[in-house]
């Protein structure tokens, strides 16, 4: 979901404003450059609703069955299957008695869970088992077969189908899918519509992004005196409420912005520069994108600490509305928040929240993303502070949100994830959180019981997704971890003062 460069944005998400206009969002090209008809006037969940069937016919969204063997090239030969056992009652040890088969099998049982069964011929005491196992691929029709000898009845359940996620870095580069466009050359409201000239500058623009592949420098645009000029005017107006209006983390990080990587009204930062700054302070790195991402190839790449970020600019005659992401919502919506260690993992957690969920999980974790990076407050020192893209990169909506005219709410990961919003103008709900410390603690929690048959760990040191689905996997994860505390007890040790302070 790329955040439209405004809203989850980037370029997933939605536009972003500086007046009371209304906001738009922008509706990018193809993965080949093509133009899609319409415009766009949904919300991220509509755009959710809709990517399925624009990316299914692409190899990399095939699903993958868990049912089937884990890994093709595992040398022990191991699959995974899910069994929905009937035990038998009434004779002694019925349950006791395929577990003894599982166990003379030297099958691993990964997770297991029962109910009171609705088939039993035993009414009052029946269960029903539902298990997930590993074993040797030889061994499952002797099983199957044994385990029907000592139960009343073992079927196999077919488990969902996974769609395809990145588990490099590098398989980004088909992280791509875009939402259709609201883009100048489609939509006769657009401010740039009938300027063909900067049409054809967006063209060109957007074409250094579509021809990006990960491990290349990323593209350098010399900005024309005419889009610095657009940048001046946005840059003052917003700057003169961040003092008042926006996060303390907000501010330090622009502070140290300005210092270190050319954020000042007369110049437009690069992302090279940008993307370098925020590697030291943050992990994050930034890639050009082409436009609006899809919700679900946007969140992946926050999983890998990747932030996908628009390059073009506004309409000169609009400098305080655009309808679609551009480098100002993203230079000055998103990167100071992403400087942030605490705001950094807690947009991690979301991305890594959203791999192999379904699309019904997408859509809620897409407004998720809405409520909290996009247009979240918090609280400090007694007061509301807004931390929100959507909000640090538009002039109108920021006064809004912290006037008295919205309803504020607490955060809520359930309730926020169901909450309905509209994107053509200001938002009628805010959440609020405590703290940024508390809103990661309480998406962690939320997204724990997503379900999928498995879970991930982003493994810093490749740049690659862990993928956790076996006993193996997990002791692998576990013996990292080990690994690293062993280091920082150590270090702790070299300072007797910690001791007992800890």
């Amino acid at each position: 979901m790329k955040a439209e460069a405004g809203v989850p944005q980037s370029p997933g998400v939605q536009s972003q404003t500086i007046n009371d206009d209304a906001q738009g969002k922008q509706e990018p090209r193809g993965p080949q450059g093509e133009l899609h008809p319409g415009t766009r006037r949904q919300s991220l969940i509509e755009d959710a609703r809709r990517e399925k069937a624009s990316t299914s016919s692409s190899a990399a969204e095939e699903p993958r069955s868990w049912g089937t063997p884990a890994c093709d090239g595992d040398p022990e030969g191991s699959t995974h299957l899910s069994l929905h056992i009937t035990p038998r009652v009434g004779k002694k040890g019925g349950l006791s008695r395929a577990f003894k088969v599982f166990e003379a099998y030297g099958v691993r049982i990964l997770n297991i869970e029962s109910r009171p069964s609705k088939r039993s011929k035993n009414q009052v005491n029946g269960l029903e088992v539902f298990l997930r196992c590993e074993l040797h691929r030889s061994d499952v029709s002797i099983l199957l077969n044994s385990l029907k000898k000592v139960t009343d009845d073992v079927q196999i359940r077919r488990d969902e189908k996974v769609l395809w996620f990145p588990k490099k870095i590098w398989d980004l580069d088909q992280c791509n899918h875009l939402i259709s466009n609201f883009e100048p050359d489609l939509d006769n409201n657009h401010p740039g519509f009938t300027d063909l000239e900067y049409r054809k500058r967006r063209a060109f623009i957007t074409k250094m992004a579509y021809e990006y592949r990960h491990g290349n420098p990323l593209p350098k645009v010399d900005y024309t005196a005419e889009e610095i000029t657009t940048w001046r005017e946005v840059y003052r107006k917003l700057s003169s409420l961040y003092p008042t209006h926006a996060c303390r983390q907000y501010l330090d990080a622009f502070y140290q912005l300005e210092k270190c990587c050319g954020y000042r009204e007369d110049s437009i930062p690069q992302l090279e520069v940008v993307s370098r700054f925020l590697k030291e302070c943050s992990g994050f790195q930034l890639r050009p994108a082409a436009g609006l991402l899809s919700a679900r190839d946007f969140l992946a790449s926050l999983a890998f600490r990747v932030f996908q970020t628009t390059q073009y600019i506004r309409h000169p005659s609009s400098p305080m509305h655009s309808p679609e992401p551009d480098c100002c919502h993203e230079l000055l919506g998103h990167i100071p928040m992403l400087v942030d260690k605490e705001f950094a993992q807690f947009s991690q957690e979301i991305g890594l929240a959203s791999l192999g969920v379904s699309d019904h999980d997408i859509e809620k974790l897409a407004t998720l993303y809405w409520f909290t990076v996009e247009f979240g407050l918090c609280k400090q020192n007694g007061t509301i502070k807004a931390y929100g893209a959507g909000l640090l990169s538009s002039y109108g909506e920021l006064m809004h949100a912290l006037s008295n005219k919205p309803q504020l709410k607490p955060f809520d990961p359930e309730e926020t994830a169901i909450q309905p919003y509209q994107d053509q103008m200001f938002q009628p709900i805010y959440f609020v959180s405590e703290s940024f410390e508390e809103a990661k603690i309480k998406l962690r929690e939320y997204a724990v019981r997503i379900k999928r048959p498995f879970s991930v760990s982003y493994d810093p040191y490749t740049s690659s997704i862990q993928v956790l689905d076996s006993p193996r996997a997990i002791k692998g994860a576990l013996l990292q971890m080990k690994e690293h505390l062993i280091s920082l007890c150590d270090a702790l040790g070299s300072y007797p003062e910690c001791n007992g302070n800890t």
